[in-house]
């Protein structure tokens, strides 16, 4: 029979331990636990390099938050109920919620590619869904949640979330879930549908209008934009282009008046819902008299 290797994220020990006992009861199923966001990448990365990849990582929407400390900020880590939980006779090893856990069984051979947070951002679960499909996409993630929320849901959905369940919910339903995005399903609760649908219509109305604006720039307007995105300031965008510092501030001028805004702040939001990404600071723009006008 083949097992499910499922990967719990949540720093609420109580939560965290009762779940992944009553998952590992089942014949099916094997499961680890990891108590913050680092961790539960520590766990996916290690899996995938012993080729014992996990199928589905559950992760607490509102990790980092409810833990005794800021977001972002990795809790204590906290013992697991026992060194082994039995699951139809065949041992699934759960490590300490906080640490690296490691479950038993064959998986999808290959090299592991690390994932990583967005530089900058709280290790909250909604980041760590989207650093998991970036580095690992095959695994399969559902969000836990404590309560019903279209504009999160809509975001993790976005992140590369297959789910979103309630806490709340019963064991026979998260497994149902679980098995269903193993399918390729999408599970949401009624009651979030169309809220959820009208976020994402949102998303795409305001992407769509972000992107026409970004295209009417100029291939130069749009390489000073992507400085801006970066964060760099006139006189460091002057040096990276071969440009004088009143070229710079004029094609700034430009970019804001085509994009409709008054600050760089709103011009590097507008840039990133079109998906306009930073310049990349490791490596050169231009040559020098490069071609771009």
């Amino acid at each position: 029979m083949a097992r499910i290797r499922v990967l719990v994220v949540d720093d609420h020990r109580i939560f965290a331990e009762s779940l992944a006992a009553a998952l590992a009861a089942e014949q099916d199923v094997e499961v680890a636990a990891a108590g913050s966001g680092p961790a539960a990448l520590r766990c996916l990365e290690r899996g995938a390099s012993e080729g014992r990849r996990f199928d589905v990582m559950l992760v607490d929407a509102d990790l980092g938050r409810g833990a005794g400390g800021p977001v972002g900020i990795p809790p204590q880590p906290l013992p697991s109920p026992a060194e082994s939980l039995m699951g139809g006779g065949a041992v699934g090893s759960v490590g300490s919620v906080g640490s690296v856990g490691s479950v038993n069984g064959g998986g999808a051979n290959g090299r592991a590619v690390p994932a990583r947070l967005a530089p900058g951002r709280a290790a909250d679960g909604i980041s760590l869904v989207g650093g998991v499909r970036s580095a690992q996409p095959g695994v399969r993630t559902v969000v836990l949640a404590e309560r019903d929320d279209p504009r999160r849901a809509a975001a993790a959905l976005q992140a590369g979330a297959c789910g979103w369940v309630a806490k709340d919910c019963s064991l026979s339903r998260l497994l149902a879930v679980i098995r269903g995005v193993l399918r390729d399903e999408t599970h949401l609760p009624p009651a979030l549908l169309t809220g959820v649908l009208r976020e994402l219509t949102a998303a795409r109305k305001h992407r769509t209008e972000s992107e026409r604006l970004v295209e009417s720039l100029t291939p130069r307007e749009r390489e000073v934009l992507r400085c801006m995105v970066a964060g760099l300031g006139r006189k460091a965008v002057a040096e990276r282009l071969y440009l004088s510092p009143h070229t710079v501030r004029t094609h700034m001028q430009n970019v804001l008046g085509k994009l409709g805004v008054h600050s760089t702040l709103a011009a590097v939001a507008l840039a990133r819902r079109a998906g306009v990404g930073p310049v990349d600071l490791t490596g050169e723009i231009v040559e020098r008299g490069g071609q771009l006008a």
